[in-house]
């Protein structure tokens, strides 16, 4: 991860402003985190946002016994009462799993769990074992009324999907009421940022092929004062007997996705809703995906789809903003058109 972050911040052309900045790495939501903010009162920023990080990393951590999600899936199917912060985004979440028909669901954990995924001790699961699973895939039953939520037994959310995504637009919100006009939070795989960078020129984001190694960048995409957020078949997995088998599971099967997608990239104002819906379009796939993206113009996404075969599928406001890197021009890049 943290060679995958330095890659991300060199790409999105970091340099030496006369600008104020303060910077730091910290480890939060199981993944390295490179927050540069820039500004008079920079530090005093950045010391709100690490220790927001650090807060939410304690009330999401679906490992951890003193978080507020364990509560949830180990509460026997009683309610329990959560920080406002957290039902805001279980409340979010659920919005995104009835939008996408189901394709994000938050209750996909038990399968990540059979596969191995949350402690490495990866395995494929019997057929049997999967049938077994798939009952227990199902955001319709837990029960969210305000601050107070409730879950079937048996039954586990796990809001690893949206929580980067959600904290990187709560951050640069936070940022923003105070006066930061330029930031960079990379936060693992989501990039949130903030403004412009400080000399007015739009950030650059690198996004990595999936297929290579973490150092290989596929292409940039320049933004300004939005989300980048990307879901890989690169990210997590593990292979046997020649098969390789990824973390993003598709909540019908409560097995590993398979939509001839290696990874998605989606960028947007809200990084919530670019998080969820990273994971979601890559268990929909490039085609149902992109009739998703054409139904919901509301949601105000641009997408990526990096096919299995290496070829390119992408919404049309992404035409000018993402550039092949240097070695990739050869790639076969559709920009998906509609009637």
């Amino acid at each position: 991860m943290a060679a995958a972050a330095a890659a991300a911040l060199l790409l999105s052309g970091c340099a030496l402003w006369d600008t104020p900045s303060a910077e730091t790495q910290v480890f939060a939501m199981d993944t390295v985190m490179s927050l540069t903010i820039y500004g008079s009162d920079a530090q005093t920023a950045l010391d709100q946002a690490v220790e927001d990080l650090y807060r939410w990393d304690g009330l999401w951590d679906v490992t951890s016994e003193n978080s507020q999600i364990w509560a949830l899936n180990h509460n026997a199917g009683e309610a329990v009462t959560l920080d406002g912060e957290t039902a805001d985004l279980l409340a979010r979440a659920v919005e995104l799993c009835q939008l996408t028909g189901g394709a994000l669901d938050i209750t996909s954990y038990p399968a990540v769990q059979a596969w191995g995924f949350t402690t490495g001790e990866y395995r494929v699961p019997s057929q049997e074992e999967l049938d077994a699973l798939i009952p227990l895939i199902d955001y319709t039953a837990l029960t969210l009324e305000g601050a107070t939520a409730s879950l079937p037994q048996g039954q586990m959310v796990d809001v690893g999907s949206v929580a980067k995504g959600y904290a990187g637009a709560k951050l640069a919100d936070g940022l923003r009421q105070v006066g930061v006009e330029s930031a960079l939070l990379y936060l693992g795989g989501n990039v949130q940022t903030v403004g412009a960078k400080p000399d007015g020129t739009p950030w650059r984001i690198g996004i990595q092929d999936p297929a290579q190694s973490q150092q290989t960048a596929l292409g940039v995409v320049e933004v300004t004062d939005l989300a980048v957020v990307t879901s890989g078949s690169d990210q997590r997995y593990f292979q046997q007997d020649g098969q390789t088998y990824w973390h993003i599971m598709d909540p019908s099967t409560a097995a590993p996705a398979r939509s001839g997608v290696a990874s998605v990239t989606v960028v947007g104002a809200d990084g919530t809703v670019c998080d969820g819906l990273s994971t979601a379009l890559f268990v929909l796939g490039a085609e149902e995906g992109g009739r998703f993206w054409q139904e919901n113009p509301q949601l105000e996404v641009e997408v990526l789809w990096v096919m299995e075969d290496g070829s390119l599928q992408m919404t049309p406001g992404l035409e000018t903003s993402f550039h092949l890197a240097d070695g990739q021009t050869q790639r076969e890049v559709t920009v998906l058109s509609y009637e």
